[in-house]
């Protein structure tokens, strides 16, 4: 089985999917237009036409699915994302930092990353497309907080 996070967008599916690919070393497998959807579709806005009704991005073994939607189809999308992050983890703190910096460039940081009680480096942040995303990296069997954490 996996389970895979479902994104959804207002316009910036391809743009997000293609920096979120960049970043972490992914590629896009599907990026399907609504206008190339089935005969029927009623896509009236000609830019909506171009907006991706399922998109697929493979990273490793890992995988992220997003979508355009407007208001009349999902009527919470102008909203802050609220609920879930899409979390990334790594045994590599170096690796860490470079996603947490280079995913949250013009987005807003809302935890500065650092070490935690329980990560030698956390942090959290809502990107410039409104994902809202944590990264963080794994102990070793060593590992303690230093002191005040």
């Amino acid at each position: 089985m996996k389970i895979v996070t479902s994104l959804s967008f207002r316009g910036q599916c391809r743009e997000a999917f293609e920096f979120y690919a960049k970043v972490l070393g992914g590629r896009i497998t599907a990026a399907f237009p609504y206008g190339d959807g089935m005969p029927g579709m009623e896509i009236t806005d000609p830019k909506q036409k171009e907006w991706l009704m399922h998109a697929w991005l493979e990273v490793g073994d890992q995988a992220l699915m997003g979508a355009d939607m407007d208001l009349p189809w999902a009527p919470n999308i102008d909203k802050p994302k609220n609920g879930f992050d899409v979390t990334l983890h790594t045994d590599d703190i170096a690796q860490a930092r470079r996603w947490y910096e280079q995913l949250s460039e013009g987005g807003k940081q809302t935890m500065p990353f650092g070490e935690t009680f329980w990560s030698p480096g956390y942090g959290a942040f809502v990107d410039r497309f409104g994902i809202p995303w944590m990264v963080n990296t794994n102990t070793g069997p060593d590992w303690k907080p230093s002191q005040g954490s």
